[in-house]
This record gives structure tokens, sequence and C-alpha cells, in this order.
């Protein structure tokens, strides 16, 4: 299994990595996001490691945080917090959030409030892309995030942002080659390995990440494997919250083939690389724009994004779409009725699951999801 133990060591609540990288870095800065999306490229200008949090799974139990919010939370919102209150969040100097939900909101203020001494900020995104002024207000918040960073960090110019897109813009290339390969040849590419190599990136700096996607993707290549009888799957719904790397598996044994996903999706954001000439925080904003996916927490009526769902099925020729999609994450269960609509108008079959992070057995789930692959298989 590519990086298994690497994988549960970056995982692991005393963040190994990022500890390792402050020590290889004297006085480096490290800044936590929230998943989905962040402008990473802003916080690598700066000098500083972005380090993408996606709460702490099953790996603690929750003692303060249920007190700052209520039951109808999710658990990534409730073990974020728990992780800061226990003093997991230690090593981290920083905590970006943007916009994704009301209760992601509202925990970037908890944090503020009780964390007084960490950098906390909210990145505004434009909620009207199609307006002539978006670009330039995104432009304009990202310069406002930027010159925040410049204070905790290092001097960031024109330069440095634009050396640090091309970064990134290599990392993602990767896992679009990585996500191409998978929907060419999805024995060869397991969704559950392909799963821990993308998401290591939330926790290493990009060039080392960008080394374990190139030499990943050469031994991908290299591999021969059985076509097993499975149906082709596009999992989505699991943008901000992740699902356990246990049922991910247990997908691909009662019989799916994941060939297009939106895990950990703020990692292959952008569509194309950002364009590097010219003002790189105005190339940024264009980009998140008019070149980014789809998502439930991004509204762009120009692309609705239930019809790219439909494309993307059609894209991967998939036999059908697994909704997964966390315990109260109201974005995605708003999203779960028009996504259905279109499917069914479309003729995909879908099936709808719901997980929490603190599951330990999905025994429901698997009999669920064999039912469903049975109906496809023997209709």
């Amino acid at each position: 299994m590519l990086f298994e133990r690497t994988f549960d060591n970056c995982c692991a609540l005393n963040f190994p990595t990022v500890r390792e990288w402050k020590q290889s870095h004297p006085g480096g800065k490290v800044i936590a996001c929230f998943p989905v999306y962040a402008p990473v490229e802003l916080i690598h200008a700066a000098g500083m490691l972005p380090v993408g949090l996606s709460g702490a799974g099953d790996r603690l139990d929750i003692q303060h945080a249920d007190a700052r919010f209520g039951s109808f939370i999710c658990s990534i919102v409730k073990t974020t917090l728990e992780m800061g209150m226990a003093g997991h969040l230690d090593p981290f100097d920083g905590f970006l959030f943007s916009t994704i939900c009301d209760s992601a909101r509202n925990l970037c203020f908890v944090m503020k409030r009780n964390f007084p001494k960490m950098y906390v900020d909210f990145l505004h995104l434009p909620h009207n892309p199609s307006s002539p002024a978006a670009a330039q207000f995104l432009a304009e918040e990202y310069r406002r995030i930027l010159t925040e960073l410049e204070r905790l960090g290092g001097k960031a110019d024109d330069a440095a942002v634009r050396h640090s897109i091309g970064l990134y813009n290599r990392n993602r290339a990767l896992i679009r080659e990585l996500y191409q390969l998978r929907t060419r040849a999805p024995q060869q590419v397991p969704t559950s390995e392909l799963y821990q190599l993308i998401r290591l990136g939330s926790f290493l700096a990009v060039e080392e990440h960008t080394a374990q996607l190139e030499t990943a993707l050469a031994e991908f290549r290299s591999r021969t494997a059985k076509l097993r009888d499975s149906i082709r799957i596009v999992v989505e719904g699991s943008f901000c919250e992740q699902p356990p790397l246990t049922l991910i598996r247990l997908i691909e044994d009662a019989g799916c083939y994941i060939v297009d996903d939106d895990l950990v999706i703020g990692q292959s954001w952008f569509e194309s690389d950002v364009p590097t000439e010219g003002d790189p925080l105005l190339a940024l904003a264009r980009s998140y724009l008019d070149h980014s996916v789809y998502s439930s927490v991004r509204h762009d009526f120009r692309k609705p994004r239930w019809d790219g769902l439909v494309d993307k099925v059609r894209r991967n020729r998939a036999d059908a779409v697994l909704f997964l999609i966390a315990k109260f994450c109201e974005p995605a269960y708003f999203d779960y009725v028009p996504y259905k609509q279109e499917l069914e108008r479309a003729g995909i079959p879908h099936l709808q699951l719901e997980f929490e992070e603190k599951s330990f057995t999905f025994d429901r789930l698997r009999t669920e999801i064999e039912t469903f692959v049975e109906s496809l298989v023997f209709d």
C-alpha cells in the first residue's frame, strides 16, 4: 500500500510532519486551513507551511467542543475545535477559514475568541461570480490576506507569489494525471491508495508532496492488475469532512471502482494551470472564478453544479453515483435534491449514504452498497 505509514503518521493528532518542518525551518510559521479551498499559494509565498485540517476523525473524544456548539453541528467543526482546546493545535501559528458553510464561518470566530494569541482570519469569497467586479474584489481580498500573512511570516512580492503558483500548478497537474489514469485503469489505481496519496499534500510542503506524486505516478503506470467485475461509480458529497479510509476500502471491496470523486477537493481545485504572467493575485482570482471545479459550497449559476455532476459521470464512463455525505453537512444535503432530480432525468442510478467520523463499524453501509451493486449488475 503506497505511503500508508506516512499517511497514518501525517494524520496523527500530534502532527509529526508539521513539527519536523518547524524544526528544519527555525522561526518558520504554519497556517492551518479549513478544507475545500484556501489560497495556499499565498501562505507558501510568505515562507510559511499551509496545512489542511479535516477534523480529528475517530482519534479524539469530544470533551470541550459540545459546550460551544449545538448537537446538530458536523463532526469536523467540533473535532477541530476540540483539537485546539486539547492543545493538539499548538504547532500552528494561524488558521485561515473561507466560505464553506455557516458552521465553518462560526468556527472561525469561536477560534478567534478562544485563541486570541493565534492569527485567525476569514477569506471572503465572492458569491456572484458573474459580476464584472468579482475578480477585482477577490484580488483585493487576496491582497488583504497576504498583507496579514506577511506580518506573521515574511515578505511576499509578486515574484514570490508567481513562484508558489508555479509549484502548485505542477502539483495539481500531477494529480490530474493520476485521476485520468484511474479513470482509464481503475484496477491499477485503487482509490483507497490514491486518496491517501493526495491527502498527504494537506500535511507536507508542496515540494515534497510533488516528489511523492511523481514517484507514485510512475509506479501506478508500471502496475499490472486484472480488471474485476465491478461497477464504475462517482463519489460525491465528501468535499469537506473526509470519510474514514476504512469506508473507502469497504466501497471498493463491495464491488465498486471509484473513477472520480470530490475527496480532498482543495488539492485539485483548479481545472487548469493558474497563469503566472501579470498580476498573480488577479490571476488567482480569475482562476477561482472561471477555471475551478464545481462545488456545493460555491454557487455559480453560469455552470450549474448538477450539470457538472452529470457531465462528470458521462466523462468518466461511470455506471452510478454514490452520495457519501457527512452527518449534519447542510451544503451536501441541500444539493442532494437538485442532484437527484438531474440524475433521474438523465437515467443515472444513485445511492445516498451518510457517515460519521466516530463510526467504528460500517455493516449497514456495506449491506446497502452490496445490494446496490447487485441491483445494477443483475438488472
